[in-house]
């Protein structure tokens, strides 16, 4: 394994490529929601069915992490990456001509190998790199993930009302895949104590644990299952903003918030990403301040109230664009705070092949989406929101009351760390807030 040379192998240089390459991938699932109608329109394939599309991007792009994480933990984040780029261009390629459903879950499919190339590699790459910052590193490179899709939500409505969503697929793939392979020359692997490495203020393992240890703690599990709960929420709402919108009538009428204007779907899409971008970071800050398991009751409690509101007043057009960033803004930082947690209880080693392990439960929570849909159909969306407001509820009592008390006892046990990982041992910090 080569040491990191060159002005590139700096840890803000690292973190600034991978938030370019999340940002350039982010609109396979974000901007998905765009696409859903014109396609039912053209094709009449029906909600479900091409949501089915969505839940398989998602399911592949975080069940074959791990097996990524692994790669880039073995031979480096750079030839991940790559590979990722040219995937994920295909993926958009094949969907602007996607004719049957088949061959639209062929395009989610390599999509989503293609994405979780991209991000596993580079949420990873964060956590070597920011050992001691880890909420704040995996919170700027999410937000890349979060935000990015920001930039060209309106600019891809724009393409599909003017040219089609066949035009805007094939466009903004080449744009975006050729952005990625070319920042992905510029990856290099983290040393294993990274430049500028302080102590962190939150409670870390004093070792490195193996992916099959992990697998093997209850501490992990509780996260899992945590992860499910508040991600199903966040990722049916991610792919069914447009349908929502629609069903509740609002979807063209105009809305002006402070300086902002224009019609409710794309002014609530484009808040969306750019309330979930700023989350993520800013709750991993706040986590590297205050303690993982508080920061995420706080914002899974907040993400509650959101979507209860939402059950309530959320076909008003300006209540829905409130509503709806505030839920998003609160939601992207599971992605922040769950892959810091894991690196403080499991250690930096394994770092990118641990946070693939636990990234899977977003897939599991993907199959959520279609059953959302239905539920919708049948039931009202409302009865979709007090589902999913349920669901943080309980991981919020779960942060505090079972995952607090478990992670306090393991990093208590690992004060000594087995022989095989004396090369990987840091101090723990002086408590955990």
């Amino acid at each position: 394994m080569s040491t990191p040379q060159g002005r590139l192998a700096q840890p803000w240089i690292q973190l600034a490529i991978g938030v370019v390459c999340m940002a350039c991938v982010a609109n396979l699932q974000y901007g998905w929601t765009l696409f859903v109608n014109p396609i039912d329109m053209k094709y009449h394939w029906g909600r479900e069915a091409i949501q089915v599309a969505f839940t398989l991007f998602v399911l592949i792009e975080t069940w074959l992490i791990p097996v990524e994480g692994y790669l880039v933990d073995r031979f480096g984040p750079r030839w991940v990456v790559l590979g990722g780029s040219v995937l994920v261009t295909c993926a958009w390629a094949l969907n602007s001509v996607a004719d049957s459903l088949p061959l639209l879950y062929v395009g989610a499919a390599l999509g989503g190998i293609g994405t979780g190339c991209v991000y596993g590699t580079c949420v990873g790459n964060a956590l070597k790199w920011f050992s001691s910052r880890r909420g704040l590193a995996a919170g700027i490179t999410a937000a890349g993930f979060g935000a990015g899709a920001a930039i060209t939500v309106v600019p891809i409505s724009n393409m599909i009302k003017a040219s089609g969503y066949e035009h805007a697929f094939m466009f903004f793939g080449l744009l975006q895949g050729a952005i990625v392979f070319l920042m992905a020359w510029g990856l290099v692997e983290a040393p294993h104590q990274a430049p500028g490495t302080a102590k962190a203020k939150v409670n870390q393992s004093a070792r490195s644990y193996a992916p099959a240890e992990v697998l093997r703690n209850p501490v992990f599990w509780v996260l899992y299952v945590m992860f499910v709960l508040v991600a199903s929420g966040g990722l049916m709402m991610a792919a069914s903003v447009a349908p929502i919108a629609k069903d509740f009538r609002i979807d063209t009428v105009p809305v002006s918030i402070l300086f902002l204007s224009g019609a409710a779907l794309p002014l609530a899409l484009s808040a969306d990403r750019v309330l979930d971008g700023l989350g993520r970071p800013m709750f991993g800050w706040l986590s590297d301040q205050i303690g993982r398991e508080n920061t995420m009751a706080l914002a899974f409690c907040i993400g509650a109230g959101a979507l209860f509101a939402l059950s309530r007043v959320g076909s008003e057009p300006i209540n829905f664009v409130i509503l709806s960033a505030l839920y998003f803004g609160v939601f992207g930082e599971i992605y922040s705070l769950f892959p810091a947690t894991q690196g403080d209880t499991f250690g930096s080693r394994f770092a990118a092949s641990n946070a693939g392990i636990l990234y899977t439960a977003k897939g599991t929570a993907a199959l959520m989406v279609p059953l959302a849909a239905y539920v919708a159909k049948h039931y009202g969306w409302s009865s979709v929101f007090t589902v999913a407001m349920c669901f943080n509820v309980v991981a919020a009592g779960l942060a505090l009351f079972v995952l607090k008390p478990m992670r306090a006892r393991h990093l208590a046990a690992s004060r000594l760390p087995s022989e095989s990982s004396v090369e990987e041992a840091r101090p723990l910090a002086a408590s955990n807030a």
